[in-house]
């Protein structure tokens, strides 16, 4: 993990966040930042809201009141024009890797770059290909989606969020539907990219074993209370959060961890 004793740049700011879907209220009261080059950890149980306070981070769901605010900039006070802008320093990486089955792994990761910049194609195809090889798939170019494995497509999605060089990384349950071997693996990517290119990372997850391994730290939000509840580093909060429900959460199966 990283040593964040020499970081302080908050990159990432929510304040006093609210949302909703239309009557019903999901979250309220919600504050935090995350430093950049961090990893931060969204969790909590099924139904908290981790994937809805996902959209409202990443401009799909506006707040009914509170900031999102990145590099100084509220995200929903913006302009389109400019909120455009900002939001292409994220990369989206969705629970099921959200790929083009119709085109390979090489198509997929050109085609932000195709859209968003002005590289000619032989440019976009080396930055494409540059990003398969950061994610160990340099070798799978011509391959479709339907033709990888679980773990693949999840990588495949991460290089295809990582085209434009975002400065932040949201991932949405990125350990969903793999097996532990292959979930290991993911984290281990998710710690070399943090430490070799200073990417912050903002991981939505209730997986305990990727939360001990890439969490710098993290936040816990309850879902009967509509609210965050607790914060800080996860090892910190399993032994010493004042919630009995934040110990729960993050003391299952540690028996059978320690033997």
């Amino acid at each position: 993990m990283t040593d964040l004793s020499q970081k302080t740049d908050k990159i990432l700011r929510v304040n006093n966040l609210q949302l909703a879907y239309g009557d019903y209220e999901v979250l309220k009261g919600v504050s935090f930042h995350a430093l950049r080059g961090e990893c931060l950890i969204v969790m909590g149980g099924s139904g908290c809201g981790k994937s809805t306070l996902l959209k409202s981070m990443v401009g799909l769901l506006e707040p009914l009141d509170g900031e999102v605010t990145v590099d100084s900039q509220n995200i929903w006070s913006l302009d389109v024009d400019v909120q455009e802008a900002v939001l292409r320093k994220f990369g989206v990486l969705f629970q099921g890797g959200a790929l083009w089955g119709s085109m390979n792994l090489l198509e997929n990761v050109s085609l932000p770059l195709e859209i968003y910049t002005d590289l000619n194609p032989s440019e976009v195809e080396g930055l494409a290909r540059y990003k398969l090889n950061l994610v160990g798939l340099s070798g799978y170019s011509e391959f479709y989606p339907a033709q990888l494995s679980g773990g693949m497509k999840k990588r495949a999605g991460l290089a295809r969020a990582m085209a434009l060089d975002p400065d932040i990384l949201f991932l949405d349950e990125p350990s969903a539907g793999l097996d532990p071997v292959n979930s290991h693996r993911l984290d281990n990517l998710i710690n070399e990219l943090k430490e070799s290119l200073g990417i912050t990372f903002v991981v939505v997850t209730h997986e305990l074993a990727s939360i001990f391994d890439i969490a710098d730290y993290s936040i816990f939000l309850d879902g009967k209370k509509k609210t965050l509840v607790d914060q800080g580093k996860p090892a910190d909060l399993r032994e010493n959060s004042k919630f009995e429900e934040v110990r729960a959460f993050l003391h299952r199966g540690i028996p059978a961890l320690e033997k």
